[in-house]
């Protein structure tokens, strides 16, 4: 069984860079909202308009609710999916790292015994 444990030094290199993410993430958020923001108001402005230019505020209405709950609605989705994209791809990076490392502190030398004693058996 192996027991030997990488370094301490091995686990401060392993951290990952979160603030860049974090800002990236905040950013994307805070321009989504504007636009989605900028596209409401300009619903509301061309509804208000057919409102006084035709008197059916019924009528008009249901096209732009149904409008402005589609547009929030793809913002909410589309920032869900990019989040979740974006915390995968950093898992990813940090599990690719953590392997290179660990293989090179492993050696070629003591691969397969570790690699035996990990997943098990190769079936073939």
């Amino acid at each position: 069984m192996v027991t030997d444990k990488p370094p301490a030094a091995l686990e401060a290199l392993m951290t990952p860079d979160d603030i860049t993410a974090a800002q990236a993430d905040a950013a994307r958020w805070r321009y989504g909202f504007y636009v989605v923001l900028t596209g409401i108001v300009a619903v509301l402005v061309a509804f208000g308009a057919a409102v006084f230019a035709t008197g059916q505020f019924a009528a008009l209405f249901a096209g732009v609710a149904g409008v402005i709950g589609t547009i929030i609605g793809a913002y909410f989705g589309v920032q869900a999916g990019q989040s979740g994209k974006a915390r995968v791809e950093a898992e990813l990076v940090r599990s690719n790292e953590l392997v290179i490392r660990l293989a090179a502190y492993v050696g070629t030398a003591n691969a397969p015994r570790v690699i035996d004693e990990v997943l098990g058996r190769r079936r073939i």
